[in-house]
């Protein structure tokens, strides 16, 4: 097992191609969570620092030659961020396991090696991009150009951050604008190397910056009223989407949101168990459940309840749980001190609405380094009445509920009784049946017999109050751009 003692990091924010201090010399503390060890101390920008940066992108947007650079030139150069981050993926991983308590082999196997993708896919999806042209009787031509908007926001969430402000920064610098970057303040380590990162791959200063702090009256709000900013892109919590399109509408910012999800896994009765048992698995509680595409709500048909909440208990229970630098490990702890209170509080909420508890409710027994940790051992609750909280709210957290159902009809219903539409699951060896839920289960994505499966070409965004928009090949290159239309007279 490695050593999860590390040195003391200073994290600075990241203007203008240096590092540099927060103007105000406050800094806050970050700590693992697998064991409460201080591991970061993390200047918090003050509206000044913010300014700075967002000014610092505007120069670099209008008198930098990122806008208007040859564009194999613009994108070869962020291809060679992605070239970086696979040179460097060990650091990031272990930074990624240490900051975020996720197993350190999840972060270096999938996560870091998926953000390099993110950056490389849109340069070149990219390349391959073209325009309209329509003739008009031969007397005028149409054509359409499409040209970035300017200066991006890029708020992130603490639960993938590295690989999902890469989902964000590859459209954002492949069309051609600057981004101003704000991390999750319980999350920076990774995100915080971007700006380095982009440098060192030749991408002109003032192009990525990078700020920390929170989100009222911090960074946060500061960048998403800045009147510098063109456009926000922000995934996270469903309350903060709202603060954040408050801030914007006055200067009328482009805004995508990808929000709050509590998806549906809907496993009928002549489901594959051996195929859906171990993937459901998975939905429930990699990352500690702390995935806004998890499968949290899992409806099963009545015929195969007993079945599925026997192997189901017994593939939760060989959960490896523990540290995350560990190659061992399956699942680590959730993120903070915070976040651990509200996951717990619904193990009484559970408790008060009836539910039974099937595995887990505890805190797991670790060693003595870990057991100060936010752990929690993977819960299953069995709850007949989907309008309970535990089976509405989204917990975020490794605790999952089961609904029986009879009905395909009763399915559908469960599916789309909540307040969110991210994403759904569905298990059946009916093709017809398939295709039924997947048209009439009100969600973004819809899973049939598989989870957390992306072309990145897809359209990715919710329904409902779990987003605005979509991201993901042509839909991400439209957000980031101005559509202009050229009209050329040939007589």
């Amino acid at each position: 097992m490695e050593n999860t003692q590390t040195k003391l990091k200073e994290v600075k924010l990241f203007i203008n191609g240096e590092y540099v201090e927060s103007s105000s010399q406050t800094l806050f503390e970050v700590k693992n969570p697998a064991t409460q060890e201080i591991i970061a101390k993390v200047h918090e920008a003050s509206f000044e620092d913010v300014d700075r940066a967002c000014e610092a992108a505007r120069q670099a947007f209008e008198e930098g030659p990122w806008r208007t650079m040859p564009v194999s030139e613009r994108l070869a150069k962020v291809r060679r961020m992605a070239e970086i981050i696979l040179e460097r993926k060990e650091e990031l991983a272990r930074l990624e396991a240490l900051d975020v308590g996720k197993p350190y082999q999840v972060a270096l196997e999938r996560e870091i090696p998926r953000a390099a993708e993110n950056l490389k896919f849109f340069a070149d999806f990219m390349e391959q991009q073209g325009g309209e042209v329509y003739p008009m009787d031969d007397a005028y031509l149409n054509y359409t150009r499409y040209e970035p908007v300017g200066v991006a926001a890029l708020i992130t969430p603490w639960n993938l951050p590295f690989m999902l402000t890469t989902w964000k920064l590859g459209p954002c610098l492949a069309s051609g604008n600057t981004a101003v970057i704000k991390p999750a303040e319980i999350t920076p380590l990774t995100v915080s190397l971007l700006g380095e990162i982009a440098q060192q791959a030749g991408i002109p200063d003032g192009v990525v910056n990078v700020v920390h702090g929170f989100g009222v009256q911090s960074a946060g709000e500061f960048m998403t009223t800045h009147p510098e900013v063109d456009l926000i892109s922000f995934t996270g919590e469903t309350t903060t989407g709202k603060a954040i399109m408050k801030n914007g509408a006055d200067s009328l910012k482009k805004v995508s949101f990808e929000l709050g999800g509590k998806a549906a896994n809907i496993i009928f009765e002549d489901a594959n168990l051996e195929k859906a048992i171990p993937v459901s698995i998975q939905a429930a509680f990699m990352n500690s459940g702390q995935v806004c595409l998890a499968g949290s709500r899992i409806l099963v048909q009545h015929a195969i309840l007993d079945e599925f909440l026997t192997r189901f208990k017994e593939a939760a229970a060989a959960l490896v749980v523990g540290d995350p630098q560990d190659s061992k490990t399956n699942m680590g702890p959730v993120v903070s001190e915070t976040h651990y209170n509200k996951v717990t509080s619904y193990l009484s909420i559970a408790e008060y609405e009836n539910s039974t508890l099937i595995y887990g409710g505890e805190r797991p027994k670790l060693p003595t380094h870990l057991s100060t940790g936010y752990y929690l051992q993977p819960t299953i609750y069995l709850q007949e009445n989907p309008q309970a909280r535990i089976c509405q709210e989204e917990i975020f957290g490794p605790v999952v509920t089961i609904i029986p159902f009879d009905t395909e009809e009763e399915a559908l219903a469960i599916a789309n009784g909540t307040e969110y539409g991210l994403n759904a699951v569905v298990w059946t060896e009916n093709l017809q049946r398939a295709h039924r839920i997947s048209h009439d289960v009100r969600a973004g994505t819809i899973w049939v017999n598989c989870w957390f499966v992306r072309d990145l070409r897809a359209p990715f965004g919710g329904f409902k109050k779990s987003g605005i928009g979509r991201e993901g090949g042509h839909h991400s290159l439209e957000f980031f751009t101005e559509a202009k239309n050229i009209c050329i007279a040939l007589k």
